[in-house]
């Protein structure tokens, strides 16, 4: 089975929920929130998670870096898409098709790296 590896900055309410749910979902997304965005590159998670989480109270001023694998055969009906430079790739998972990408994620989501800002 191919997996894989995938990028989420989060912050500490987003990190709350993945430790409830036992290191193996993602929550669900918010009415406002209608895409799920894992990034390929953990230098690009690092820096949304260093120069945006970190700057945001919603985000409770931190930002967690995680890492995922999922089923390639899932992704393979996503494109990737590059919004900004060449290093900065993700997936566009609508917020509805969530649950199918928490069911193809093999293994636990793990914590590489945490940020804090004020």
């Amino acid at each position: 089975e191919q997996t894989t590896t995938l990028y989420r900055p989060v912050g500490q309410a987003q990190m709350d929920l993945v430790r409830t749910s036992g290191f193996r979902e993602f929550p669900p997304r918010l009415p406002e929130q209608p895409i799920f965005y894992p990034v390929l590159a953990e230098e690009y998670a690092t820096q949304i998670a260093r120069d945006w989480n970190t700057k945001d109270e919603r985000s409770g001023f931190v930002g967690y870096v995680l890492r995922f694998q999922v089923r390639t055969e899932f992704l393979n009906q996503y494109d990737v898409h590059i919004v900004g430079s060449s290093g900065h790739r993700e997936y566009w998972i609508s917020a509805g098709s969530l649950q199918k990408l928490n069911a193809n994620i093999v293994g636990e989501i793990e914590i590489v790296s945490e940020s804090r800002g004020l």
